[in-house]
């Protein structure tokens, strides 16, 4: 795993890079569709709305951007096929603009709340403890002071990851025994952060599905005794989604945002998918904006998402 801190340039190279399969992907496909052909019709239209859904774009946003260009077809009554490019990275843009995945300042938290209490959630294995882990490092690399609390008491795999990566990045990670109230933990985590003066607490929650009740009613727990110590927290809820997994991500977004309210979308191993796509269909569908995405393995390697450069990444300059 590098660790090592990475200029603006570089991580614009690691998001072309972390972009590179679903771009090939989906422009040898387009390319393959508008072969011979001079004017965007019907047919090109027909086999752009296949392309974007088997993206990952997902089905309801996919009708979205052609609606659109189809009502930019009619406008103008003849568009080139050399066009299209530009046209979908417009609409896309306008998409990403409209579903408040607007570009934020780079790791940081508003001054305000102290500590700022962020609760993350979603299921085992999107990289959601890695998450948390790159997360606390780009905070104290911003100079902030950070707490972890290890409220996924169910695995001690998932305690002991958590305290691996308190280790390497160098903040305190609060736990009990396996097994312990969740709830539990994360008290005394926001309530030593708060203690601490520190500036920011990361709360790990059981990444399971289980029954959506159980699910609703766990979090809502977390959050009613955090609240106790810092009014209005959680400040945030993130949930981690695994770019790689396609539609599931769609659904895992489904149930947690039914459990809870989600403030904020992270979006993890996009480097090795061509699922790109997926990043705008789950800012559409759920109207809840991406904070974050993750590009590889080392510690540097989660970013900030910025919608224009997201987009010049998969597009191209």
């Amino acid at each position: 795993m590098g660790f090592f801190n990475r200029s603006s340039k570089g991580k614009k190279e690691t998001l072309d890079k972390g972009l590179e399969k679903t771009k090939v992907s989906f422009f040898s496909k387009i390319t393959r569709a508008v072969a011979g052909k001079s004017k965007v019709d019907d047919e090109i239209l027909d086999e752009l709305e296949e392309i974007l859904v088997t993206s990952d774009v997902g089905v309801d946003t996919t009708l979205k951007i052609i609606e659109r260009i189809e009502a930019r077809v009619e406008k103008d009554k003849y568009l080139n096929t050399s066009e299209l490019n530009g046209i979908l990275r417009e609409e896309i843009t306008f998409l990403l603009t409209e579903n408040r995945s607007s570009d934020v300042s780079e790791f940081s938290v508003p001054s305000d709340n102290k500590p700022h209490v962020i609760m993350v959630v979603g299921v085992n294995g999107v990289g959601k403890t890695t998450t948390i882990g790159k997360l606390a490092h780009q905070f104290k690399q911003s100079g902030l002071s950070v707490y972890l609390g290890a409220a996924d008491t169910f695995r001690a795999a998932a305690v002991e990851q958590l305290d691996v990566w308190g280790d390497r990045v160098g903040v305190p990670v609060i736990k009990q025994k396996m097994g312990s109230d969740p709830a539990s933990v994360a008290f005394d985590a926001v309530n030593s952060a708060k203690a601490h003066n520190a500036d920011v607490v990361i709360i790990d929650t059981a990444g399971r599905l289980h029954n959506k009740i159980n699910l609703m009613n766990e979090l809502t727990k977390i959050k009613n005794v955090m609240g106790r110590i810092v009014p209005d927290s959680p400040h945030e809820v993130l949930l981690i989604l695994d770019g790689s997994t396609g539609q599931n991500a769609f659904e895992q977004a489904k149930q947690f945002t039914a459990a809870t309210e989600v403030t904020g979308l992270v979006i993890t191993k996009l480097d090795g998918t061509a699922k790109g796509g997926v990043v705008i269909g789950i800012s559409d569908q759920f109207k809840i904006p991406v904070k974050y995405i993750g590009l590889g393995e080392g510690i540097d390697d989660l970013q900030v998402f910025r919608r224009k450069e997201f987009v010049d990444s998969l597009f191209g300059e």
